[in-house]
């Protein structure tokens, strides 16, 4: 019996708020020993045993086969590993670069974690660079550690960027709906303006358009959506595209 996921799925879309916690127990196999059950835990929960606690305020989600995290729109980001983010480099302390990813305590970053870097060949990074990046170390124990290579060695996307453009913070919630793989709001904003985009998970946000009028205005609309329905939002689109505003 899938005891696990029987539990939660009652409270799939629903408010959880800290505290919650949900009790099962975990079913045993002919010889008498415990099976246990696969489920991941996003951001929000904590598997403690037979229980699993909500640690965070928001909606219950739920991804195929056994994914459950809370869905929730706060504004201070907590880093996790693997996550892409845009940090700011505020100082260089020998190899390392000190970088601000606007969590509790700066990331660092190594010099030989770009792309073609050497000890002889160092990337071009200086104090006030924005910087796209993954965590490879992220945890309560630990200094976060940011890398802009992937597996493979390859840039892959990652690194020193921005030399103009304009760089804003989005609420974490309007950041994965723009990170979606079909996100409607980035569809419908480049049917008004070609523009450049990168979006980290922590809630910075870098534009880059043909002039600086076109960038505050995609800067405006993107701002403008976090709390809007998506027929609100396709008609303000819709006004600015045909100039109205």
């Amino acid at each position: 019996m899938d005891t696990i996921h029987a539990c939660f799925k009652d409270k799939i879309g629903e408010v959880l708020l800290p505290g919650d916690v949900f009790s099962f127990r975990l079913p045993e196999s002919g010889d008498g020993s415990i099976k246990t059950d696969k489920i991941i835990c996003g951001p929000g929960l904590r598997r403690n045993g037979e229980e699993v606690q909500v640690c965070k305020s928001g909606i219950l989600r739920h991804k195929q086969p056994n994914m459950y995290w809370i869905d929730s729109q706060q504004r201070r980001y907590v880093p996790a590993k693997g996550e892409s983010v845009i940090g700011i480099v505020t100082a260089k302390s020998g190899d390392i670069f000190k970088v601000d990813v606007g969590g509790s305590e700066q990331a660092s970053l190594s010099y030989l974690a770009f792309e073609g870097a050497t000890k002889r060949n160092r990337p071009n990074v200086q104090v006030g660079d924005l910087v796209y990046g993954q965590f490879t170390i992220a945890n309560k124990d630990m200094e976060p550690e940011l890398v802009c290579i992937d597996s493979c060695g390859r840039a892959n996307g990652m690194g020193v960027f921005g030399a103009d453009g304009l760089l804003f913070k989005l609420s974490l919630g309007l950041v994965r709906r723009l990170l979606a793989p079909q996100s409607e709001i980035v569809k419908d904003l480049e049917k008004i303006f070609p523009f450049e985009l990168v979006v980290g998970m922590n809630g910075r946000v870098w534009v880059k358009a043909k002039t600086v009028q076109q960038t505050l205005i995609v800067t405006s609309l993107l701002e403008s959506c976090e709390n809007m329905t998506s027929q609100q939002r396709q008609t303000l689109f819709k006004r600015v595209a045909e100039g109205s505003l």
